[in-house]
């Protein structure tokens, strides 16, 4: 295994293996300071943590309602994923952490300390894991790539299928505000909220609520590159990049749902 790495994960484990037994205790009221230390960790890749006031970890997390002791689902995290550097180290010991690859990554990821892996592309059906055997499912701006690939459904179906009952899905995507209709592929990168509720509705799920902690009034939401053309990826390069430095992040939707 890649030498660096190693010593990436090891450092962010270890930074909560030392966290005395007090600030445990803590999580059970109304802050989760485990989940503090996470986010806050030194260990993190400095360019991700930048991104922090724009993706709100903490709220977000907390939302959903995620606790340290659950066996959590995440879709799609990449090889060395933004999510992914905050929900080891917090999973770690007490819950459990499974990423769902859309390809076959280099051997490297595999021997991360603390990672089961499942690799889909959702192209078929799929099983994620014993059915009914996991607390969360996490997707973080990956609907609209299940939409332009027309594989949505089978995701949702494998979702359901894995989660418990009163499991919780939780979403977050590029929001559309130019008022649809609303493009099936989603090839701008941004999804209607109403759209992406009757979606997942349809694959079985109760929607609970959502939070507005990542609205972003500054986004139009019909740029000439897509939602791409914002921060991070600034897909014109130079041009016009002051007006969108200004802008941000995109607009997104942060949405909760159980499995019944």
């Amino acid at each position: 295994m890649n030498c660096i790495l190693r010593h990436f994960f090891a450092a962010l484990i270890a930074g909560l293996i030392a966290v005395p037994s007090a600030v445990q205790a803590q999580q059970t009221g109304g802050e989760d300071a485990k989940l503090r230390t996470a986010i806050a960790s030194p260990a993190r890749t400095p360019r991700y943590a930048a991104r922090d006031n724009w993706r709100h970890p903490y709220e977000v997390l907390r939302f959903f309602g995620i606790k340290n002791s659950m066996s959590v689902v995440e879709i799609w995290p990449g090889r060395r994923g933004w999510w992914m550097e905050i929900l080891i180290p917090y999973l770690h010991n007490s819950g459990r952490y499974i990423a769902v690859q859309n390809r076959n990554p280099k051997k490297r990821f595999h021997a991360k300390p603390g990672v089961e892996m499942v690799v889909s592309n959702f192209t078929s059906a799929v099983q994620l894991g014993a059915p009914g055997s996991v607390d969360m499912v996490l997707t973080f701006r990956n609907l609209h790539n299940w939409m332009k690939r027309g594989v949505a459904d089978n995701a949702f179906a494998a979702f359901l299928k894995v989660l418990k009952p009163g499991g919780v899905l939780g979403m977050v995507d590029h929001r559309s505000r130019t008022g649809g209709p609303q493009d099936p592929k989603a090839l701008s990168g941004y999804v209607l909220e109403d759209y992406a509720i009757a979606l997942v509705e349809k694959a079985g799920f109760r929607f609970v609520g959502k939070s507005e902690v990542n609205a972003n009034p500054l986004d139009s939401t019909d740029h000439p590159a897509g939602v791409w053309t914002l921060a991070p990826s600034y897909r014109l390069k130079d041009k016009d990049r002051a007006k969108y430095e200004a802008i941000g992040e995109s607009d997104r939707f942060v949405l909760k749902f159980v499995k019944p």
